[in-house]
């Protein structure tokens, strides 16, 4: 089977203007025909590895290995399917993976060191790789590696996707991924208008400012409560100051929608019930990848529904 991209969460935000919805779908289909997913889902099948924008001077790796979730992701949507020898087990869990549709047929490892000797990659890819319990346990060997920094913005999304498509042999795709994120988000309308959102987690964790989460807040036109109260990228704060506050939206990962456990509980305080909630997927914005566009979308999509039904009484 040859290598073919595929297609996911293709719809256009319908609150866009005709000619941005035009030039949507023309980034849509230079990156189809440049054989890569737009928003960095998987592609299928498998084939002798592309050529075209290799630069020659070393052989594409052939034996890559994930070393966590973020990498994952990256390398799912970039590196043909034969080039990937190993992934985390994260890669196939639908609550934290954006591509855990796309990863049947591929290997999955646990921790063992003695997978990583099995295989002998060629190249080894995540946050950073001499932090793996894995590959400290093989002392001696010396694995061509690629270090990844967490992401914390838009830019930072880019720069990751660039040096992950430069180190599997595909720079091509990198760019043309880049470019299908930045034409997509340049559509997402400033719903938010500077209201004040709080991300909101099981136990009154508080996401801050400098985080992945509060770029993309600011992408809707958001403004983070944490700026406005001063607390930190990570912060936990009581059910009394969230009310106090009062931001006019509280988000939430989708899978606290519903009380499931003791740490979601207080998500649903009654003194919160006033507050209109906003839901993203944790597979969304874990990592810094592609997803992020989706992610963008959806928040500028929730945000323009709310005003809708307010408007129309």
């Amino acid at each position: 089977m040859k290598w073919r991209p595929v297609m996911i969460n293709m719809k256009p935000l319908k609150i866009l203007p005709l000619t941005n919805m035009h030039r949507y779908h023309a980034a849509i289909a230079r990156v189809m025909l440049g054989g890569v997913v737009a928003f960095g889902m998987a592609a299928c099948g498998s084939t002798a590895p592309d050529t075209a924008a290799h630069d020659g001077a070393s052989p594409r790796p052939q034996r890559i290995v994930s070393l966590n979730l973020c990498a994952d992701q990256l390398l799912v949507s970039l590196a043909d399917r034969t080039q990937i020898a190993g992934l985390t087990r994260n890669a196939a869990d639908p609550e934290m993976s954006a591509v855990a549709g796309e990863v049947a047929g591929l290997r999955i490892l646990g921790n063992a060191a003695e997978e990583v000797l099995e295989i002998n990659p060629d190249l080894v890819i995540g946050m950073p790789t001499r932090r793996s319990a894995a590959l400290g346990a093989l002392k001696g060997r010396d694995y061509p590696s690629l270090d990844l920094k967490t992401a914390r913005s838009v830019d930072d999304i880019y720069k990751g996707i660039a040096a992950t498509a430069k180190a599997v042999g595909h720079m091509d795709r990198g760019a043309i991924l880049v470019d299908g994120m930045k034409s997509a988000l340049s559509d997402v309308p400033n719903v938010g208008k500077g209201r004040v959102a709080a991300y909101y987690q099981r136990r009154g964790f508080m996401t801050g400012t400098g985080t992945l989460v509060d770029d993309l807040m600011g992408r809707a036109g958001l403004v983070n409560l944490a700026a406005q109260i001063g607390k930190p990228s990570l912060a936990q704060i009581s059910l009394e100051e969230m009310v106090h506050a009062q931001p006019d939206f509280i988000i939430m990962e989708s899978s606290t929608a519903t009380i499931s456990d003791q740490g979601s509980e207080m998500l649903h305080h009654p003194a919160l019930r006033g507050i209109p909630r906003l839901y993203l997927r944790e597979a969304w914005t874990v990592c810094g990848g592609p997803a992020y566009v989706q992610a963008a979308q959806s928040l500028a999509q929730q945000i323009a529904r709310h005003d809708a039904g307010r408007a129309g009484g």
